[in-house]
Parts: structure tokens; C-alpha cells; sequence
């Protein structure tokens, strides 16, 4: 391949972006009292919000119903054919209903835009003219019109499909906002994956507690705590005064830091190689805090203690590589 043939692609791909990108930003103009009012139909949605679109509109609707059902606002699509072929029932009249057309003049869609006013529910249209026959339709429009599509022959849906999918995203997180969704409410629709398991997992679901936690007393020999430390394999051990309060931790790294130093492991006392006020934590947090935590002070376990400073549990940096939050 030619110099010249991959500078067209890369100079191209660029006119693409840049098209695409002012399409996007030029949507702020039409930021106005529609834009509102349809946030306020959105949250005073008693039902569902239906998503239709047809064709490229349809893949994007998708996209936007799923964010919508993600951030906090009970969504779905329905294909626009199929609706008029039965599946209109799945509309009520506590729902709204946000058509897609860029043209605004798409058939599958006005054919059923008169039966979803007729149920009663709200229909909020978005397109790229807002003198089209779905726009006068609707009960509110949002605008998308861009300048030009990215396409060069200007056929393709390419900037209009972007803006779309842009101000459906400005719905999703204005309502979002409006709701006071949380991210704890967020990992409740997502509780597969890495993201779930961030938002989810707290210390206490992944730490080892009561006989799988390494600790020894104050009075322990260095050769006993090493012989916990490889019974419980965390690669370290809380020590314990008499009181049971957590007052050091030995780790792997402490032992070869003291056999550098010449120190007898046979006649040594934990208490005297230990690293005395360990970094600790809660076991309430998040798993995810206690990574950071791990990784900002650079040590690779953590002792997870209750208010009294009593340890509740033991966790390493595998534990929360097994568990998924890594």
C-alpha cells in the first residue's frame, strides 16, 4: 500500500471526526424549553419509555433505551414494523413514546404515531426538521439537525445518527441528575462484569475472617508467626495485643527486610520486627477503595478492623484480583 493511499485514509477519517464532532456540538443551540419540557414528560412517566426507530434510527433507539434503562429510567425499544404487527400492546397510556427520524418523515413511524396518541401516551419526536410530519405530530420535539452528514456523497447516516445518539445520551443523564440516581443504584443494573463487581463488593465479601485469618499475640516468636503466615497463606499476619487490638502486621517483605539484617528467626519475638500501626481499613467499604488504598501506599495486604481496632479479617491483592475488582 502506497504512502499516498494511506495518507487519503488517515486525512478522510479526520474530516470524519471533525464533521461529526461539530455536528455534536451544534446541538447546544437546540438545547431549549422543548428539551426541558421532554425531560419533564420523561420523569413523570408513570410506565415505560418506548424507544422507536426505524432502520439506523433503530440501532441507535436501542442504544439510547438501554441507556435510559441503566441510568434510572425503565426503558425498551420497539421496532416500528413489529408494532404495527402486534406489538403496539406493549403500549399503554402511562408511557412515552421517543420516535427517531431524522427526516422525520419516516413511514413505519407515522403509521403508528396517531394510535400511540390515541392510547393516551406522551410522544416525543426527535428529528432533524423540526417542520416535518412527526415533529407536528409529537406532543414536544427535540431537534437533531446537522450541516452535513460525514458521509462524502451525503447518503449515509453518519453526523445525524451521531447527534441522535448524542442528545439521547443528554436525556439520560439529565434525568439521571433529576432523579438523584446514585452509583449505587447504577451497580444495581449492572451487577455482572468488573463494573458490577466494583460497585458491589465490599471488603467484607472478599476478606478472610475468623479461622482463615492470620493473626498471633504480642508474645508470639518470629518462628511461630512465620509458621501462621504459611498455614493461612496471605503472605502476612496481624499481631494482636492482650487486649486483642491489632497493633502490627508482619509480611513476606518484613522477613527478607530482617534476613538482611542478620536477625536469628529462632530467637526473635514478633513484637520486635513487626511494623507496628499497620495501614488498616473498614470492612464495610468497598472492595475498590481498598485496592486503591493497597496501591497509593504501596503495600500488597490489608487488616480490615472494627471501630475498637479489633481485626475482623485479612485480605490480599490476589484476593481482589480472584474477586474480580482488578
Amino acid at each position: 500500500m502506497t504512502a499516498a493511499k494511506t495518507d487519503s485514509f488517515i486525512s478522510l477519517a479526520a474530516s470524519v471526526l471533525d464533521i461529526e464532532a461539530q455536528s455534536v456540538s451544534d446541538l447546544k443551540r437546540f438545547l431549549d424549553a422543548n428539551f426541558t419540557q421532554a425531560c419533564e414528560y420523561l420523569l413523570a412517566c408513570k410506565g415505560r419509555v418506548i424507544v422507536i426507530g426505524m432502520g439506523k434510527s433503530g440501532h441507535i433507539g436501542g442504544k439510547i433505551a438501554a441507556t435510559f434503562a441503566s441510568t434510572g429510567t425503565p426503558a425498551f425499544f420497539v421496532h416500528p414494523g413489529e408494532a404495527s404487527h402486534g406489538d403496539l400492546g406493549m403500549i399503554t397510556a402511562a408511557d412515552v413514546v421517543l420516535a427517531l427520524s431524522n427526516s422525520g418523515e419516516t413511514a413505519e413511524v407515522l403509521s403508528i404515531a396517531p394510535l400511540i396518541k390515541r392510547r393516551g401516551a406522551h410522544l416525543i419526536s426527535m428529528t432533524g426538521n423540526p417542520h416535518s410530519t412527526l415533529a407536528e405530530l409529537a406532543d414536544v420535539h427535540v431537534c437533531i439537525a446537522v450541516k452535513q452528514e460525514a458521509c462524502p456523497l451525503g447518503l449515509a447516516p453518519t453526523s445525524s445518527t451521531t447527534a441522535t445518539l448524542a442528545m439521547g445520551d443528554a436525556l439520560a443523564v439529565a434525568l439521571l441528575h433529576a432523579r438523584g440516581f446514585t452509583a449505587d443504584d447504577f451497580a444495581m443494573s449492572h451487577p455482572g462484569g468488573s463494573l458490577g463487581r466494583r460497585l458491589l463488593l465490599h471488603i467484607h465479601d472478599v476478606m478472610h475472617s475468623a479461622e482463615r485469618m492470620p493473626l498471633v499475640a504480642e508474645s508470639a516468636s518470629l518462628s511461630d508467626a512465620l509458621l501462621e503466615m504459611s498455614r493461612k497463606g496471605l503472605g502476612m499476619t496481624g499481631v494482636t495485643d492482650t487486649q486483642g487490638k491489632l497493633i502490627g502486621v508482619f509480611t513476606d517483605g518484613d522477613l527478607r527486610r530482617i534476613l538482611d539484617q542478620k536477625v536469628d528467626v529462632h530467637q526473635a519475638r514478633i513484637a520486635d520486627v513487626m511494623t507496628a500501626k499497620p495501614i488498616t481499613i473498614r470492612a464495610d467499604v468497598l472492595a475498590a477503595e481498598g485496592l486503591k488504598l493497597m496501591e497509593d501506599r504501596k503495600i500488597n495486604g490489608l487488616f480490615a478492623v472494627d471501630s475498637n481496632g479489633q481485626p475482623l479479617g485479612a485480605l490480599n491483592m490476589h484476593d481482589l484480583l480472584k474477586a474480580g475488582v482488578m
